[in-house]
């Protein structure tokens, strides 16, 4: 499966009191900051650190990031930065090459797509990660304590969708299997069923325009059709 997360960062002045966060649900977050730095740096930390936190967790990993910057640091000009030893065009070191390097470190053997959003557009998993790295800046601004979260904690429920490219096995043993995870609480069921590629890739696809994860999104549905039997 693929961990689905939103990182975002923050500063009050630019540079100033900054924060970071990533987001993965209410209960799987994370957020950090300093006194003093930039927006763009709280961008990479918050990106960093969602990496280094799902090191263990051998899955794939998608990202919603509202800074060009960001991707396109990550995804574009980063080669080109290591052949030059971290020297821009003009010779000038490159801005952040602490935190890019790290990345690049962090980025080795992982399978990562970031996908952008645009900020403040009612993205839910966008918007939660923006407050939280708001929180962490405004506490360090006020000297407050900051709201860090419970860092990464593998869901305990999930719904896995499969899609189906072969031939659909016979009905007894297509029929939808449900198990209670080994240690999830009684109430917690993980349920995977066999869905054809087209409806497990328009699940996907609606559920990321709503910046929900495909599993959140199933489990709706799922709700909906029973209340409405």
């Amino acid at each position: 499966m693929t961990i689905i997360a939103a990182a975002d960062g923050s500063a009050l002045g630019n540079p100033g009191p900054a924060g970071w966060a990533w987001y993965v649900d209410d209960d799987c977050w994370h957020a950090g900051g300093w006194k003093e730095s930039t927006n763009n740096r709280g961008e990479l930390m918050a990106v960093l650190d969602l990496l280094n936190s799902t090191a263990d967790a051998d899955e794939d990993l998608k990202v919603f990031c509202d800074s060009k910057y960001v991707i396109n640091a990550l995804t574009k000009w980063m080669p080109g930065w290591k052949r030059k030893g971290w020297k821009k065009a003009d010779g000038k070191d490159v801005l952040n090459k602490d935190l890019l390097a790290d990345l690049d470190s962090a980025l080795s053997g992982r399978d990562v797509e970031f996908e952008w959003v645009k900020g403040h557009s009612n993205h839910a998993m966008n918007e939660a990660a923006d407050d939280r790295a708001r929180a962490a800046a405004t506490a360090f601004q006020s000297g407050a304590s900051v709201p860090t979260g419970p860092g990464y904690v593998p869901s305990r429920t999930s719904l896995s969708i499969t899609a189906e490219t072969e031939p659909a096995p016979a009905a007894a043993d297509a029929a939808t299997t449900a198990a209670a995870a080994d240690d999830a609480p009684a109430s917690t069921t993980l349920v995977s069923c066999r869905v054809p590629t087209h409806i497990a890739d328009e699940l996907v696809s609606r559920a990321q325009a709503r910046g929900i994860h495909p599993q959140e999104f199933l489990a709706e549905i799922i709700g909906r059709s029973l209340e409405n039997e």
